[in-house]
């Protein structure tokens, strides 16, 4: 899986802008164009999602080809780098319409596009932004967020080279989302971490980069440990060298920056991080190593920052030499530049204007805006060292212009961030004031039912055990009957006000439904949340409701329980809201709990007072502890087969009068013969027949009247058999005719056909 050898390659490649072997390197890819039709189909029937493979490759070229347009002076979007005042944009729509004739084979305009540099780097600049889009949507379409995480901070590597900071912004933080600390170690990560670490240093955000590039390091180690590199991935202690001197590098730099502020004690902390970081990957590398001479410049950095300037002059000559065989442009910069801060240290103005110059042809000629600003400083201060004002003058312009960039970029960053910190307050806003209206009570402004569910299984499931009161107000109909529902509104806000002033601040008051409340009281026990409903509900018999305009007296009725250690909500709330209706039952106006204190009330307390009486305060007895079905030793749920109301024994009286069963008079039946007031029977109508109080059903000759059963119908059991008892049924019929005539009438009786069973005879079918 990609990036392998030939990414590392084409990589390194260009970081030395080294274009031209990047490209002989990325020949060897598919090199189809995504504006060819034929090669995008052909890929589409191979593969309909783009392969990671073409993705990388895709990412590789579009830097190349932004690299080519920044030697050319001109971005990603095809603006001047530099002077954009006088200097035109490149058309892009002739850049593209230059791509398609390519496609199409068209010879008119190849020469004039090849003779041309302003076409050709319009021809490049939309073949990149075609190729970064292809890019992206390849890695969106991945499921390995390892991989969309790398190929984003590669996209703000191409970003920051046009200058395009918010972009490269954008893509460094959803990169940075993407990497879960949890990942596992692999080479790809540790790449991956230490380039969104360059990234974030090239963007100012130095404390950033160095956490990155710390978390780069780590992975390395625990790869190398766990033994989880690929047989690609090279020697384990390589890769934590290159790690460890990548973060030595960026200690480095940020000791640098704390000199030039004038706080060498807050520099010197991380320059002796830098040096042993130097050692430990010079320990680690192999003599032949690749990294053996990064490694050298940044120990000879940090000893120069120590002080140590003969100790580093030495390793970083030799650095110079080899890094001026091989042709590593970034590192050549960055060895002159050490040498010639130590130098310039040491006294030797002359030398250390040589390095420091060559630096800085090198910092600006391949695009390395942090060694520039560091060389453009120390030339600027060797030369006022020197006294000589005429070399100084024009590296002091220089740097103050770079300066001014770094000025517009971090006010053009400013504003994007204001806009972005405005829109993230609108929407925490708007999703504040979303879950206002999904948990909060419109009326009462309360929390709601879904809030107090949600609150209660939290604290339930955190092992607490608390508290739970269901708050009902007495007779609540009969309160809006009597002054209309604004006056009930006022009563329910009133009665919310009450709960509120009357609990703690740990405790939650929420409306349950309608006319009912719920308190939930955390680490409290049933006596402790009765004793505080109790004074709620003395404050609510208290309270002047005339003045509010209601004339009918409000009181509330209370229904505790005390939750025990595996118990739901469900339970709970159904444990309380059966003491509340013993408290109903009991007479209202008064709390109620549900313990292993058993309340009784007293037996000549009124059961229900009339309505509108003035309820008289119930007398309460504590019995002792004793064992009872109401204990909350096994939890709530054998209360929910049988209510929790106590029906009384010879040593504890009934909380409620014991429930009778009232019998609904039967019915008059108009068809049932009775007495007349004389004491005379009366017969039944002529349309009703005896054994049914329904009316007989009429036909066309008029109604008809039963001497005996109802007709019978199917029946598949004998318990389900209609008709009357199994006596012998007589059934009227008329004498000759099978149905009578209007002037005939019933003139005699025969025995009626037996009741039949389910099943009937089977009907014979008919062809």
């Amino acid at each position: 899986m990609p990036p392998g050898a030939l990414h590392h390659r084409v990589t390194a490649a260009l970081a030395n802008w080294q274009l031209d072997d990047a490209e002989r390197l990325l020949s060897v890819v598919d090199p189809s164009s995504p504006y060819e039709a034929g090669a995008a189909a052909a890929e589409a029937a191979r593969d309909p999602e783009p392969a990671l493979g073409r993705a990388w490759a895709d990412t590789l070229r579009a830097e190349l080809l932004v690299r080519r347009l920044r030697v050319a002076g001109f971005t990603l979007v095809g603006e001047p780098l530099d002077a954009p005042e006088t200097t035109e944009s490149l058309d892009l729509h002739a850049g593209v319409a230059d791509l398609l004739d390519r496609a199409d084979g068209a010879r008119a305009d190849l020469d004039r596009a090849d003779g041309d540099p302003r076409s050709e780097s319009a021809s490049h600049a939309a073949l990149a932004i075609a190729l970064v889009r292809s890019a992206k949507a390849a890695f969106d379409a991945a499921d390995d967020d390892l991989q969309r995480a790398a190929g984003l901070a590669r996209h703000a590597r191409i970003e920051l080279l046009s200058r395009r900071i918010d972009a490269a912004m954008d893509e460094a933080v959803e990169a940075a989302s993407l990497l879960d600390p949890g990942l596992p170690p692999d080479a790809l990560l540790v790449d991956t971490l230490g380039t969104l670490a360059g990234v974030l240093a090239d963007l100012e955000l130095m404390p950033l980069a160095l956490d990155y590039q710390r978390r780069a390091l780590e992975a390395a180690t625990a790869a190398g440990e766990q033994g989880t590199l690929g047989p690609d991935d090279g020697d384990p202690d390589v890769l934590a060298a290159g790690a460890a001197t990548c973060l030595g590098a960026l200690c480095a730099e940020l000791g640098e920056a704390l000199l030039d502020d004038g706080e060498p004690g807050a520099a010197v902390p991380h320059f002796a991080e830098g040096r042993r970081l130097a050692e430990q990957a010079l320990a680690q590398l192999p003599p032949d190593a690749d990294g053996i001479v990064a490694a050298q410049v940044v120990h000879g950095w940090a000893l120069v920052g120590l002080g140590e300037h003969a100790a580093a002059t030495g390793p970083l000559r030799a650095a110079v030499r080899t890094t001026s065989a091989t042709g590593d442009r970034a590192q050549l910069a960055s060895a002159l530049l050490a040498l010639g801060r130590a130098l310039r240290r040491q006294g030797d103005g002359r030398g250390a204007d040589e390095h420091l110059a060559r630096a800085l042809s090198l910092a600006s000629e391949h695009g390395l805006p942090r060694l520039r600003r560091s060389a453009l400083r120390e030339l600027c201060t060797l030369h006022a060292e020197l006294d000589d004002a005429g070399r100084a003058l024009p590296y002091l312009q220089a740097y103050l212009a770079d300066e001014l960039d770094r000025v517009d970029e971090r006010r053009t960053r400013w504003v994007e961030l204001f806009g972005r910190r405005k829109s993230l307050l609108e929407n925490e806003r708007a999703a504040g004031q979303l879950r206002r209206q999904a948990y909060e009570d419109p009326l009462t402004h309360l929390p709601n039912r879904r809030y107090a569910e949600a609150r209660l299984d939290g604290l339930l499931s955190a092992g607490t055990t608390p508290a739970l009161a269901v708050v009902d107000v007495d007779r609540f109909k009969s309160i809006n009957d009597a002054v209309g529902h604004p006056g009930g509104d006022t009563v329910l806000r009133a009665v919310a006000e009450l709960l509120l002033a009357g609990c703690r601040d740990t405790d939650e008051v929420c409306r349950w439904a309608g006319d009912e409340f719920v308190v939930l009281l955390p680490d409290t026990t049933a006596e402790q949340a009765e004793r505080a409903l109790e004074r709620i509900r003395r404050a609510v018999a208290a309270h002047d409701w005339a003045a509010l305009g209601v004339t009918v007296p409000v009181t509330i009725s209370v229904g505790i329980a005390s939750a025990t250690r595996g118990d739901d909500r469900r339970t709970l709330f159904a444990a309380a809201d059966g003491v509340l209706y013993d408290a109903k039952r009991s007479g209202r106006d008064r709390v109620v709990r549900l313990s292993a204190v058993t309340q009784t009330r007293a037996p000549d307390a009124p059961a229900d007072p009339a309505p509108g009486a003035p309820a008289r305060p119930a007398t309460v007895r504590v019995g002792p502890v004793r064992s009872s079905a109401l204990d909350p030793v096994g939890g709530f749920a054998p209360l929910l087969a049988d209510p929790p109301l106590s029906l009384g024994s010879p040593g504890r009286p009934a909380l409620a009068p014991r429930p009778t069963r009232r019998r609904r008079p039967p019915r008059p039946d108009p068809c049932r013969p009775g007495r007349t007031s004389s004491g005379a029977w009366a017969a039944p109508p002529s349309r009703c027949s005896p054994w049914s109080a329904r009316p007989a059903p009429r036909t066309p000759t008029g109604p008809r009247s039963w001497c005996g059963p109802a007709p019978t119908r199917w029946s598949r059991s004998p318990a389900r058999t209609t008709g009357p008892p199994r006596s012998t049924p007589r059934r009227c019929r008329p004498p000759s005719a099978p149905s009578p005539s209007r002037a005939g009438g019933w003139a005699s009786c025969a025995p009626a056909p037996p009741t039949r069973r389910w099943p009937p005879r089977p009907r014979s079918s008919r062809g």
